[in-house]
């Protein structure tokens, strides 16, 4: 629980998936690194930063954390887990001997499931919390080897290694969700707000290739246009609309990488009739054309399957 509040600095900067300014072209939405690597270097402390589209979990195992999480200072003793939604600006202060983990996940890769597993994470993620670990050692002990999975699957790419590093991260979730739930910590106001959000990432997944417009799936939740952008807004720092093309794009990029199709053959598949309006718009929103991005991510592919072969 929050104990005092503290100013938020005039410019707060804002950071991608590995802590960067800008995010890169790799269509991988998982992150997870010691807090020690990161912290040591900068004395541990962290100056107040936000992650837009992207869900951060702090793993305190050991040591104490003082966090500035929107102006609210939390003072908090591991073991215990931090949760942040996107957009929120979060800073922390750490012990010497602190250590653990801090995962983070872009907000497409938790929702991009079949079905309505992205409410199984809704509690997490209304608002920030701090769920002890302490009183459920077995959850804790899950937990931590998890994210040590996590941690040697990062290191070295192998194969299906995305896809794992997402079901090691969503196993991770969960457990964390049986923890909250079993200490009864959830605070259930917002609850129905960030139902909302789940049953509409739910439709986009449902229907992002079709390329709805954000009336008609206001029409199917029933709801209206102004509140749902609002909702957006607060829960993943976008708009309706821009959670609509960043499913897409992300689709293309997947396909970019694992399909080898023609491009106009992916641009009609996701839905566009006009495959230059397709690459004008990847570029616009990824940054490179179809055809670089697929160029990098073979490049990618090379240099890793060239590292492989050279390991003893």
């Amino acid at each position: 629980m929050p104990t005092q509040h503290a100013a938020l600095p005039a410019r707060i900067p804002q950071f991608a998936l590995y802590g960067e300014l800008t995010r890169g072209t790799d269509a991988e939405g998982v992150h997870v690194e010691l807090i020690e690597t990161r912290s040591r270097k900068y004395d541990w402390h962290i100056d107040t930063h936000t992650h837009a589209g992207l869900f951060q979990v702090l793993f305190l195992l050991g040591g104490q954390v003082r966090a500035n999480i929107d102006g609210a200072l939390w003072e908090c003793a591991a073991p215990v887990a931090l949760t942040i939604h996107p957009g929120l600006p979060h800073g922390f202060d750490f012990s010497e001997e602190a250590h653990g983990y801090v995962l983070t996940i872009d907000q497409n890769m938790l929702f991009a499931a079949a079905g309505h597993e992205g409410d199984l994470f809704s509690p997490l993620f209304v608002q920030p919390l701090a769920i002890g670990l302490g009183p459920a050692p077995e959850l804790r002990e899950r937990i931590e080897a998890l994210l040590h999975n996590l941690i040697l699957e990062a290191a070295w790419p192998r194969q299906g290694h995305t896809l794992m590093l997402e079901w090691l991260a969503r196993s991770t979730l969960l457990m964390l969700v049986r923890a909250h739930a079993e200490r009864r910590i959830a605070d259930t106001s917002g609850r129905g707000d960030f139902e909302l959000f789940s049953r509409f990432r739910v439709a986009v997944e449902r229907h992002y290739k079709e390329q709805w417009q954000v009336g008609r799936y206001c029409d199917l939740l029933r709801v209206a246009p102004t509140r749902l952008n609002r909702l957006c807004l607060k829960l993943s720092g976008k708009s309706a609309f821009e959670i609509t093309q960043d499913r897409l794009m992300l689709e293309a990029c997947r396909k970019l990488t694992y399909v080898p199709a023609p491009i106009a053959s992916i641009a009609y598949e996701l839905g566009f009739q006009d495959p230059a309006y397709f690459s004008r718009l990847f570029k616009k929103l990824v940054g490179v054309t179809p055809k670089e991005f697929r160029q990098q991510t073979q490049a990618g592919a090379a240099e890793v399957f060239a590292h492989t072969e050279r390991q003893p």
